[in-house]
């Protein structure tokens, strides 16, 4: 179907309140195209209003009651009828009138008495650059809903690479694939929390807060890369070990690294995931590794992850201790205020403790989880000790 049929078939609706007016111009039209007419203002909202709107609208301006000017005004401010070329016939001549119509959003306007060739052309004219303006608008519909979709499709990449890169990563550690969602929980708790403190407003708005909760899993990716001997070792590690178990901040970083030079560019969504795998485990004093960052040269999602990340080691069951309850561990969090975690982030947690509670029984730890654990170290052939392995 070619432009011209479909100006052959399109409607014009036709508004005048002189039924002569309303003969002459149905005639004029009839043979080319489909013709509507309304009498009055009122009618013609309600036949522009209908299932099916007209393509083009000749509306005159003097008519009792609704005059076309606000019929126009109308028409523009209903979102199914704004796109409706409206031509202005009438037998106001003066310049005002016509800058009038044209700023409510008419397209043309048309002094009576009428001459019949130039209404046939100006309404050619207007239904072209209609059917044009439709075709540009679908195309861009399409085009928006393509890019959506495939947004979407791109997002969706996104979490299930996170998840696959986490999972592994949980496969060879003592943990369940529960503590990765725990921890990603808290941290989008304590970010949705601290997002209107002074010290944080300009950082956490809904697209960060929605990557920290996307980037958490990879907190540990670096794991993958711990030899088992060290990272299923019952009991405490000796410094030798400890030294080899602490560089799975790097080894996670340099992962993510590994997986950027890949894509050819770097990705934000892994910036974030770089920050937490390689600063989750400094310190607010600067006792913490690897770098031995203090303060706010610690990345906030790191630090985040720092509080989160230590409440569910403490409060958790394992293969080798049961979980503390968590009155105990809020004490140990607020212990460590100013020294391991930063004092501004511990008093989030303090706030909404409660939700951290609810997010750990949610997300808690079941009898199938612990046995799957279980049976992972007697393949590895580890037994782990009843008592509590020093965390790393």
């Amino acid at each position: 179907m070619d432009a011209s049929d479909v100006i052959e078939r399109a409607t014009i609706l036709v508004v005048d309140d002189t039924p002569d007016n309303l003969a002459v111009l149905s005639s004029l039209l009839k043979d080319e195209y489909r013709v509507k007419v309304a009498s009055s203002g009122e009618k013609a909202l309600k036949v522009a209003m209908a299932e099916t709107s007209p393509d083009l609208i000749l509306l005159d301006i003097m008519m009792p009651g609704l005059d076309g000017y606000e019929v126009c005004r109308r028409l523009k401010a209903e979102p199914r009828t704004h796109h409706i070329p409206v031509i202005f016939l009438t037998a106001k001549a003066e310049v005002d009138a016509e800058k009038t119509g044209l700023d409510l959003g008419a397209v043309d306007y048309i002094t009576k008495p009428i001459s019949p060739p130039i209404v046939l052309a100006r309404v050619k004219t207007h239904l072209k650059l209609k059917a044009t303006a439709d075709f540009l608008r679908d195309k861009n519909d399409f085009l928006e809903h393509e890019v959506a979709k495939r947004t979407e499709e791109v997002m969706a990449i996104q979490d299930v690479t996170i998840l696959a890169m986490a999972s592994l990563a949980e496969t060879r550690d003592l943990e369940t694939g529960n503590h990765i969602r725990r921890t990603q929980f808290y941290v989008k708790a304590l970010a949705t929390r601290l997002r209107t403190h002074p010290r944080f407003a300009a950082h956490l708005d809904d697209g960060t807060i929605d990557m920290l909760f996307k980037s958490a899993p990879l907190h540990d990716i670096g794991k993958v890369g711990i030899p088992d001997r060290i990272l299923l070792k019952p009991g405490r590690f000796v410094p030798e070990e400890f030294e080899i178990m602490k560089t799975h901040t790097t080894l996670g970083r340099e992962a993510i690294e590994h997986a950027e030079h890949s894509l050819g560019t770097k990705v934000e969504f892994l910036t974030t995931a770089k920050e937490i795998a390689f600063g989750h485990q400094e310190k607010w004093d600067g006792s913490g590794y690897p770098q031995g960052l203090a303060g706010d040269d610690i990345p906030l999602s790191a630090r985040l992850m720092a509080v989160a990340d230590v409440y569910d080691a403490l409060i958790s069951r394992r293969v080798y201790k049961e979980g503390m309850p968590h009155e105990k561990a809020v004490e140990i969090i607020v212990q460590g205020r100013g020294q391991h975690f930063d004092p501004d982030i511990v008093d989030a947690f303090l706030a909404i403790q409660d939700e951290f509670r609810a997010i750990a029984d949610e997300h808690s730890d079941s009898d199938a989880d612990l046995k799957r654990k279980k049976d992972l170290l007697s393949i590895s052939g580890t037994e782990m000790p009843a008592h509590q392995k020093a965390t790393s």
